[in-house]
């Protein structure tokens, strides 16, 4: 039999809770099952909850040494053919409720050791309080992760959440520090559920730096509306931090096992600055969209497919990025010749802004296919994913296994080989493959 995590916790801690005496004074043949289901029932009901897991992940990466992204990495040094790196993580949830009053915390202790970086740190991905004095009304506030958009690896529509990890986007995300408000109410008829939530979130110099322009307060407001079974929000945002921003999104079930899904955003006022191959810069400012279509598609035999295609406005256009990475080959190579690091540590703070983000051109494709328990192996999940930036056909493919062999015990496996010309962007990564085994055991 297997048993699911917070079962699991509920059992061990009623082993340490109930006295050993009393289970003596019973008689070892008079230990009942129902009175073990009652108990966890009793603990699993208690105002508190905490769990998490404890990961090791070893990672090996591949380089390209001749991709613009390691010379830009390493240019002032060979750091050879491949890298090991070894991360160790412990996550911590716990949750706290009494009454209209509830507590929710989210952090990672994360320690890492390679060939390439040394460090350990404690973040604080989510901590926030809620209240909540009537059915339908909630106020949050703290650090929280307010999950806007329909989309599975992009959401434009997310304007007060980091973005995702396209790669790898269920991993958690770190929150801001920002005061939420929603009222909910149903209905009888085709609207079914409206909501409307609220958002303040404050930028200074403490406080959500890295959000934007410091010294705002920024809100944001979101309508929901389950209406003919299907979810539709309207989005707006608006303050100094970032420009003001519209969006819509939706998700339908067209039949049980077949979903479609999508997400637009307009963007007022913003601004770019592409460099040319020469390294000067242009300033543009003008309203852009960015937006997103996508199916989720069950079999009959539990294979799962999602698709989407992505629009980003925001990004640069395949001659931009080719510019770029002119720039940094000539300075690559000024550097090289003469010992002059002016072009390239410039091209290395490009980098670290709008040139070096995940994904940071106009269009892309995803695509994952993943089956559950193949060959009636159980707890077993192998799947396919790529992204495929459509403008310049460089991609990525990442085959992944998971297997859970026991109960709370995940093992995952996964490659990632990256395929481009040069001066494409997947061709121009700092690697040409990667390989990590996460091992990651819940509690």
């Amino acid at each position: 039999m297997r048993v699911a995590p917070g079962a699991a916790a509920a059992l061990l801690l009623w082993a340490l809770l109930v006295p050993a005496g009393a289970i003596r004074a019973q008689g070892t043949d008079e230990i009942r099952l129902e009175d073990i289901e009652k108990e966890i029932a009793r603990t699993v009901e208690r105002p508190y909850r905490l769990g998490g897991f404890l990961e090791f992940q070893p990672t090996l990466f591949g380089f390209d040494r001749d991709a613009a992204f390691y010379r830009l990495q390493f240019f002032d040094e060979d750091e050879g053919a491949t890298a090991a790196q070894y991360d160790l993580r412990l996550r911590l949830e716990g949750s706290y409720r009494k009454g209209i009053f509830s507590l929710f915390a989210r952090a990672d202790a994360l320690t890492t050791q390679g060939d390439l970086d040394s460090e350990s740190r404690i973040d604080l991905l989510e901590g926030f309080g809620s209240l909540k004095p009537i059915p339908g009304l909630a106020l949050d506030v703290g650090k929280k992760v307010v999950k806007w958009g329909k989309g599975y690896a992009w959401n434009p529509v997310a304007f007060v959440d980091r973005p995702k990890n396209p790669e790898d986007p269920e991993l958690a995300l770190e929150g801001f520090y920002l005061l939420v408000a929603e009222a909910i109410r149903s209905f009888d008829g085709p609207l079914k559920t409206a909501a409307f939530t609220a958002v303040a979130l404050p930028v200074d110099r403490d406080v959500n730096e890295e959000f934007g322009e410091t010294d705002h307060l920024n809100v944001a407001a979101k309508l929901y509306a389950l209406l003919f079974d299907t979810d539709l929000d309207v989005m707006v945002f608006t303050g100094g931090s970032r420009t003001t921003r519209f969006g819509v999104d939706f998700a339908r079930n067209i039949l049980t096992n077949f979903e479609v899904h999508g997400e637009w955003a307009l963007i007022t006022d913003f601004e770019q600055a592409p460099i040319n191959e020469r390294g000067q810069a242009k300033r543009r400012v003008a309203d852009v969209m960015s937006y997103l279509v996508g199916i989720r598609y069950l079999t009959e035999r539990e294979t799962t497919f999602i698709v989407e295609y992505y629009h980003n406005g925001t990004g640069f256009t395949g001659g931009q990025m080719e510019d770029f990475f002119r720039f940094v080959e000539a300075g690559d190579a000024t550097f090289r010749s003469t010992g002059n690091p002016t072009g390239i540590r410039r091209a290395i703070t490009l980098a670290e802004g709008a040139y070096g983000r995940p994904n940071p051109m106009r269009s892309y494709l995803y695509a994952r296919a993943s089956q559950k328990e193949p060959f009636d192996i159980l707890y077993f999940t192998p799947a396919l994913t790529t992204i495929v930036n459509v403008e310049d056909q460089s991609f990525v493919v990442i085959p992944e296994l998971t297997y859970s062999p026991v109960t709370n015990l995940e093992l995952r496996f996964r490659a990632a080989a990256l395929v481009g010309e040069r001066r494409a962007e997947y061709g121009e990564k700092q690697n040409d493959y990667r390989l990590e085994l996460r091992v990651r055991y819940y509690f």
